[in-house]
């Protein structure tokens, strides 16, 4: 047990101080200065579904302090709730201009978002210099469109994406949110994914303002077509083809949809797990090992050595406990939680191995990433 005690002190050491310093979040919007001239920007939002979260969204999107020209257009994807008429509802006199529309029946080989937004894509024409993808449940502070587009205009960026703050209020929200944004920093450390060059290349599909000549370039949205990872797959097309890509933390942009039980959490994150892994069995195997070794090792070893009396074990396994979370507690706080909540992702890394191992289970019976009444197989 001290051997993998041990073993696993050192990983959280080259964790901590190796790996990008993926735990800190004061990665947010470079700095910005207002360009010379404000280009043209058409927001695409692909929408499916989504009359419960519209009504607190769309308006807030469409009133955008925008200097430059820009409007919005939404992409109803075969809602059946009304969705289209309740966004055209929503209309505004003096906000942004909207547009809805409906994309033909989805074709195969697409999933149904990306096929969302080839159309609202495809309708912005060359009417945008630069589109704005954003999902229908973000809401954007005033000043975010204009924010986006000096932060891109001032830095020479082709891609800029913040990561929405999700919703953090029910007791379930509070356990995993957190962790669940942590775990994607980890998994692509922002200064990593920042750094021209690097092989590393994220965004967050939430809100992501790209270049169309980056995005021309880079194939469109037709080079994707199949992912259903699309945010991670945009930024690597887009990186890939020369452009320059840039992650961060929000401060004005977040997440209105609810997650009030555990059920609708854990489906968030199972339908595209298995995809992350590339449906590779060797991968899950060594994903549901690491994941052991660095969250579950450490408390186990502290309790086990406490307990019997061995004191190099539970120094070992309390060192790499420390470690975790003081790499945990600046995204406890971000999303304003009780420092306490640190000791607590251990557990909620149990769930999150027991949800990625249910996702590859789903694929292989043939279910794939379910999302919204369909099924996909894509990567």
């Amino acid at each position: 047990m001290l051997w993998i005690a041990a073993f696993s002190l050192l990983v959280w050491l080259w964790l901590a101080c190796c790996h990008g310093l993926f735990w800190r979040t004061d990665v947010r919007l470079p700095p910005r200065r207002p360009p010379v001239r404000w280009p043209r920007v058409v927001v695409v939002v692909p929408a499916r579904d989504e009359a419960a979260v519209l009504p607190v969204s769309l308006p807030m999107l469409l009133a955008q302090k925008y200097p430059g020209r820009a409007r919005v257009i939404l992409v109803d994807d075969h809602s059946a709730d009304g969705t289209g008429a309740l966004a055209a509802e929503l209309r505004t006199m003096d906000g942004l201009e909207l547009t809805v529309t409906t994309p033909p029946p989805l074709p195969p080989g697409w999933t149904g978002k990306l096929w969302a937004l080839r159309h609202g894509v495809e309708l912005a024409g060359t009417d945008a210099d630069y589109l704005l993808l954003t999902d229908a449940d973000i809401a954007h502070g005033p000043d975010s469109l204009a924010e986006l587009v000096a932060a891109a205009e001032g830095n020479g960026l082709d891609l800029v994406s913040q990561m929405a703050r999700l919703r953090v209020e029910t007791g379930w929200e509070r356990l995993i949110v957190p962790a669940f944004v942590y775990f994607f920093a980890q998994l692509y450390p922002f200064r990593r994914s920042n750094r021209p060059g690097s092989r590393t290349a994220a965004a967050a599909g939430g809100c992501s303002l790209v270049r169309r000549e980056a995005l021309e370039r880079a194939g469109g949205v037709a080079a994707i077509r199949g992912a259903v990872i699309d945010d991670v797959s945009l930024a690597r097309a887009v990186k890939s083809s020369g452009g320059r890509t840039w992650l961060g933390l929000a401060g004005d942009v977040d997440s209105v949809r609810p997650y009030p039980r555990l059920e609708q959490l854990w489906r968030m994150v199972s339908r595209s797990a298995y995809a992350q892994l590339r449906h590779s069995p060797l991968l899950l195997l060594g994903t549901v090992l690491g994941l052991a070794l660095v969250y579950l090792v450490p408390p186990v070893a502290t309790v086990a050595g406490l307990v019997a009396g061995a004191p190099p074990v539970a120094v070992a396994g309390g060192a790499a406990w420390a470690l975790m979370a003081g790499t945990y507690l600046p995204m406890v706080r971000y999303y304003g939680q009780p420092v306490a909540a640190v000791l607590l992702l251990p557990f909620t890394a149990s769930l999150y191995l027991l949800m990625t191992v249910d996702s590859a289970v789903q694929h292989w019976r043939g279910r794939g990433a379910a999302w919204k009444g369909r099924t996909y197989s894509g990567a």
